[in-house]
């Protein structure tokens, strides 16, 4: 077992608030590694690791891969369009395939909820979730609290807005959770219909005006639109979308100076962020990238029991 004392990691729910913040913590020598003329360290060599993506993705995969590789373990990207899961074969079996090739790390990004937990009780190695249906994306909840804990220099105390699709949305919901471990105050802001049911019950308040709740916001996470994953007639049109919830710099004028402004990415620029707001100097979209890889190597190191953390990257 690793570091974190705990085989697998599969959502923010179920993490403590210390074990947040050594994840946390430990990112932080390896955002160091970017500044380096040589970004490679010897810290997981011989450990391998899998990735296992069900879902297409740029940002979390491509991530994963760098952080495997410059922690010099040995990453194999496993194709599923390509694998024998077109032959019917299951989940179960496709671990089981990975455990019997030695596995230490599988990273999966599955359609259905709950999948990672499902491949965690099959198979020996250690499980990462990059996303299952609208459940959990704990690694992309773990580097935005990276980013707002660098650029506010705290969290506990921060008032943060969550804006948009929180009904299709696994970021949000490890947003939500991780956020309310360290002591952040959440609103979630939206139309009716793109607010599930149970945002009060995590700790979030609800709002359906964005201007209000802009007002005494330190941070503004906008979620994209997944219009991949929606139903027809959730709102009236993509252009009353923007006009009512829309990040604009019409908007920004409600809010404080200093706002932080995150997004997941990929945007949809001009529906639920204007491209002037994207590229401001209030938003930090392009160093969640940065800080992405940062998480996912502090998670591989930590399960998989590296050394002390001080020793990290001489």
């Amino acid at each position: 077992m690793g570091l974190l004392a705990r085989k697998d990691l599969l959502g923010l729910k179920e993490l403590s608030a210390e074990e947040i913040k050594l994840i946390l913590e430990t990112a932080v020598p390896f955002k160091d590694l970017f500044y380096r003329q040589i970004k490679k360290v010897p810290t997981l060599r011989g450990k391998s690791v899998f990735t296992l993506f069900y879902e297409p993705s740029t940002r979390t995969r491509t991530s994963f891969e760098l952080a495997g590789k410059m922690l010099s373990a040995d990453v194999s990207s496993l194709s599923v369009a390509t694998s024998s899961v077109v032959k019917g074969e299951s989940l179960e079996d496709t671990g089981k395939t990975l455990d019997a090739m030695g596995a230490n790390v599988i990273i999966i990004r599955h359609t259905a909820a709950g999948s990672p937990h499902l491949l965690a009780k099959t198979v020996k190695a250690s499980v990462i979730n990059a996303g299952d249906g609208t459940h959990e994306h704990p690694t992309q909840g773990l580097l935005d609290l990276f980013t707002i804990k660098e650029k506010k220099g705290r969290i506990e105390g921060l008032k943060v807005v969550i804006l948009g699709d929180a009904a299709h949305s696994r970021v949000a919901k490890s947003n939500i959770w991780g956020l309310i471990k360290l002591g952040a105050e959440v609103t979630v802001v939206g139309p009716p219909t793109l607010l599930p049911p149970g945002l009060e019950e995590m700790g979030a308040k609800v709002s359906y005006d964005l201007k209000t709740a802009l007002k005494d916001a330190d941070v503004i996470n906008v979620l994209r639109i997944q219009l991949e994953r929606q139903k027809k007639g959730l709102f009236p049109s993509q252009r009353e979308y923007t006009e009512l919830f829309g990040l604009t710099k019409d908007k920004l004028a409600f809010a404080k100076d200093d706002l932080l402004i995150l997004h997941p990415g990929p945007m949809n620029r001009g529906l639920e962020i204007s491209l002037e707001v994207a590229t401001s100097k209030n938003a930090f979209i392009e160093e969640q990238v940065t800080n992405g890889v940062a998480i996912r190597m502090a998670l591989l190191y930590l399960l998989t029991g590296g050394g002390k953390t001080d020793e990290l990257i001489d």
